[in-house]
């Protein structure tokens, strides 16, 4: 049976920009950092403090993620948060466009997004 989240795998397009964001911006501690000369990439993990952890990897071209953010397939990741709007004022003083907080309709919790480096998708979500 399925216990949790391990992990969730994002390639990035710009590898120095991309560790930059997640660890110094979003402060994931790092677990491992490998480069694997055969495929002429990095594959860099990623810890949350739950112990889930964010897979980095660089793959020299790398199609573009074809929309934002309703192509099918992964549509964002969320981390969760004790304080949405010190999260959202966290972000912003790095530099860090994020969207006005919102409330999820059916929970009532408060929520908003902002983008990776290459565009991805992220929400931060109160509770």
């Amino acid at each position: 049976m399925l216990k949790r989240l391990h992990h969730a795998a994002i390639i990035c397009s710009d590898y120095p920009r991309a560790k930059r964001f997640y660890t110094e911006v979003l402060g994931l501690q790092v677990l491992a950092e490998h480069y694997r000369e055969a495929r002429s990439s990095y594959k860099l993990d990623l810890a949350l403090p739950d112990g889930s952890q964010i897979e980095l990897f660089s793959f020299p071209g790398a199609p573009p993620r074809p929309s934002y953010p309703e192509a099918q397939g992964l549509r964002h990741l969320a981390f969760a948060v004790e304080d949405v709007d010190a999260c959202k004022r966290r972000l912003e003083a790095q530099g860090v466009t994020v969207e006005p907080v919102r409330v999820d309709e059916y929970t009532g919790r408060r929520f908003t997004f902002f983008a990776d480096p290459d565009g991805l998708p992220l929400e931060l979500y109160e509770g």
